[in-house]
């Protein structure tokens, strides 16, 4: 029923940018936060980014605040990650997750308490 369908990763070079897009179906999405999520080479999944319904509040993890934004457009169902100044660590399969609340829980590894659906992801890959 729900979908999440991301866009947009590909092969960035250090310094550069990347937008990634999420289009989700199937749900109400205004009265739901939502998240990105990465999984690196060798490391568990990790909470990147999320934003509550409205979009008022956004939160992100250490590693990539002053450079990723996150965004949300209600009236089209899509989700957006701007990342700029992009480094090799950040390299990872990128998905979108859906919170069960109007909220997100932050700096915390994504877990079904929190989250109820996820997309495939889309590739990033950082390299010189």
């Amino acid at each position: 029923q729900v979908q999440l369908v991301e866009s947009g990763g590909g092969v960035a070079q250090p310094g550069g940018s990347l937008t990634l897009s999420c289009a989700a179906s199937g749900f109400t999405f205004s009265e739901y936060g939502m998240s990105w999520v990465r999984r690196a080479p060798g490391k568990e999944l990790e909470w990147v980014s999320g934003i509550y319904a409205d979009g008022s509040y956004r939160y992100y993890t250490e590693s990539v605040k002053g450079r990723f934004t996150i965004s949300r457009d209600n009236a089209k169902n899509t989700l957006t990650l701007q990342m700029n100044n992009l480094k090799p660590e950040d390299t990872a399969l990128y998905s979108c997750a859906k919170s069960r609340f109007r909220t997100i829980v932050a700096n915390t590894t994504p877990g079904p308490h929190e989250y109820s659906d996820w997309g495939q992801g889309t590739q990033v890959t950082v390299s010189s």
